[in-house]
């Protein structure tokens, strides 16, 4: 099978594909014949070496983690999928492999493929998506009526939070590129401020969970924006961050860092919204696996609105 690995941290150009042999499939496994997958801010900062603790040293090390395709073969002990079903989900651990004509993946991360997506669609929608729900949900604890601050609301996190957000009955504000906030308002984006000339000191209002996707605000200046017992969330684990998260442990307003897992349960919860028409995903260019280093060149630019998809 062709699958994108690379012998050191460095980068796009030490990307490679090669040829490997298939998977085998294991128990609590599925061997999947990957369709599409989708890239992440992680893919780039993985392959150049920001994450080496938890990475690892150890190379040739692969590419991607999420997913869509069919099950060609099925271990022992995972009930309710059969060879044949399309399916989606992300994969867990920092060894990546999504970028490939076939990956074993986990049962307990993965779900049915959304009906009515295709794979480039149901690929845009796992580590995006659950990053989002696991943010505003699991951390954030947003409900109807309250108010959120999305940071860097174009990117692929930034589409699905504000829909995701807008599906909770949030007032959503997203801070983002004058050019970006049409597509803000057109996911449901009630308000957009251009980062350009945005001032947290000259902003009156007040939110109940400021969610930083981009992860370049820092907890101390935003601190007064948030509400009495309100959350800010950051999804780069910067040192700052770090403490900011342990000196605010028990007092409010605090900060969380979120660290996304992939679940067929919350697979199945974005399959529930997509089905209800509140979350659809959003792509924005399609690139063959063979081009994978221009792909992944395109994403570090930070310009993509949407997700950047490897058709195979």
């Amino acid at each position: 099978m062709n699958v994108v690995e690379y012998d050191r941290y460095g980068d796009a150009s030490v990307l490679v594909l090669r040829q490997r042999p298939l998977p085998i499939v294991r128990p609590g496994h599925v061997v999947v014949r990957v369709r599409a997958a989708a890239l992440n801010p992680k893919d780039v900062l993985t392959r150049a070496g920001k994450y080496p603790w938890l990475a690892g040293r150890s190379f040739p090390k692969r590419v991607g983690y999420d997913w869509a395709g069919e099950a060609v073969a099925v271990g022992a002990g995972v009930p309710g999928v059969r060879e044949g079903d399309a399916l989606y989900g992300m994969i867990q651990a920092w060894r990546g492999g999504a970028c490939a004509e076939y990956a074993l993946v986990r049962a307990d991360e993965l779900a049915p493929r959304p009906p009515g997506l295709d794979f480039s669609a149901a690929a845009a929608l796992p580590l995006a998506s659950l990053t989002a729900l696991q943010a505003l949900r699991d951390l954030g604890a947003l409900a109807a009526g309250q108010r959120v601050l999305l940071n860097g609301a174009s990117g692929g996190v930034g589409v699905h939070a504000i829909q995701i957000a807008k599906a909770f009955g949030a007032h959503v504000t997203t801070l983002t590129s004058a050019a970006s906030a049409e597509l803000a308002r057109s996911l449901g984006a009630d308000e957009t401020l251009d980062y350009a000339t945005w001032s947290p000191r000259d902003t009156p209002a007040r939110y109940d969970v400021i969610f930083d996707i981009f992860g370049n605000r820092r907890f101390s200046d935003l601190r007064p924006l948030l509400t009495g017992r309100g959350t800010f969330i950051s999804t780069v684990p910067k040192p700052a961050v770090i403490l900011a998260r342990v000196r605010t442990a028990l007092t409010y307003p605090r900060a969380r860092l979120v660290v996304v897992r992939s679940t067929t349960t919350d697979l199945t919860a974005l399959t529930g919204l997509v089905l209800r028409g509140a979350l659809r995903p959003v792509v924005d260019r399609t690139f063959p696996l063979a081009a994978i280093a221009d792909a992944q060149r395109y994403l570090a630019t930070k310009r993509a609105r949407g997700k950047v998809i490897i058709a195979i």
